[in-house]
């Protein structure tokens, strides 16, 4: 490694652990996502719901290769100019969007604050032309997607689920769906820590690239992978109980069968994404499901305001965590 990279050393230790940080919050901030519908339908308690979705946060890795991680690493900004000051701020922006957001209970986007935090930082730094707009726009496009993909599924689920149990009693289909909600619940905890740590693995692996740590091919080391997936563990656990009364019970009431069909179209959605390297959104994936069971009982089921208010919080994500970013890049190397 050259002069650059070793001077850099002290500011490449204190951001990954700043990364991981990130990823801590954004397993506690995306929690509700994989533990919601299990709670709300009280098939599991809190904490051993958290405890079940941590496990699968965990073992993602296993299932799913590192497309994401290769989209933000490489395809939403250009490469050359990361550096530590960049990454430092597009933290900072992320970070207080995901404060703000889960003090207030709003379940938005830890996804889409780390990458409007990274253009934001790297615009401040060399102008919007080093935004690569390609990757930006199948991510921004993948706000209004992921939602509609997951409302979509998870309706014609649940009306597909109507019709089959038809002749059962409510009794016998709530006793059956119980148990079928802890494989919906382990399919969406595996989306969740298949695509949103690879986020995090993705800004990581990208910085160490910038100082030279990679041998000048762009790739995600294994230890980076286990840091982040076991950080982003460690933050499910630790639960976000505010934002899952949010979207447990605020947005409308569920069922076990309900739970189980928004879960599995949520989980279909995410696995589809993360397999084509899109980063989407866990959170507005799973509202977006929620709200979709609800509309097939009755659209009046729907907590309009409380959904619209989350809607929201979607579109002004980007553009915030952006500006946040932005300003800290320039008080930042105003600093130095």
């Amino acid at each position: 490694m050259g002069d650059v990279a070793v001077l850099a050393l002290p500011w490449l230790i204190a951001l990954i652990a700043v990364a991981l940080a990130f990823d801590f919050l954004n397993g506690l901030h995306d929690a509700a996502n994989s533990i919601a519908t299990i709670v709300s339908t009280r098939v599991l308690s809190p904490r051993y719901a958290v405890m079940w979705a941590a496990f699968f946060n965990f073992i993602a890795f296993l299932f799913f290769g590192l497309h994401v991680a290769q989209t933000i690493g490489t395809g939403i900004v250009q490469a050359s100019v990361i550096d530590p000051t960049v990454i430092f701020a597009a933290l900072v922006g992320a970070i207080f969007w995901n404060v703000a957001t889960w003090a207030l209970g709003i379940p938005s986007s830890s996804s889409h604050a780390l990458i409007g935090g990274l253009v934001g930082a790297a615009s401040a730094k060399a102008g919007l032309g080093v935004v690569l707009w390609s990757g930006l726009g199948k991510t921004a496009a993948a706000i209004v997607l992921s939602p509609l993909v997951g409302f979509i599924l998870a309706l014609l689920l649940v009306l597909a689920v109507s019709w089959i149990m038809v002749r059962r009693t409510p009794l016998a289909v709530d006793n059956i769906f119980r148990y079928l909600q802890f494989v919906s619940a382990s399919m969406y905890s595996l989306g969740h820590g298949g695509n949103d740590a690879q986020k995090t693995m993705g800004i990581i692996a990208v910085l160490l690239y910038s100082q030279g740590y990679l041998g000048g091919e762009f790739h995600v080391p294994l230890w980076v992978v286990l840091f982040c997936q076991a950080a982003m563990a460690l933050g499910t656990l630790s639960g976000g109980w505010r934002i899952v009364h949010t979207m447990g019970s605020r947005i409308t009431r569920l069922n076990p069968m309900q739970g189980f069909c928004a879960e599995t179209g949520g989980a279909i959605t995410l696995f589809t994404a993360t397999w084509l390297g899109v980063p989407v959104s866990t959170t507005h994936t799973i509202t977006g499901a929620i709200v979709g069971v609800g509309s097939a009982r009755r659209t009046s089921a729907v907590r309009w305001a409380v959904a619209s208010n989350i809607v929201v919080a979607w579109v002004l994500t980007l553009p915030a965590a952006a500006a946040v970013s932005a300003a800290a890049y320039w008080v930042t190397a105003a600093l130095q």
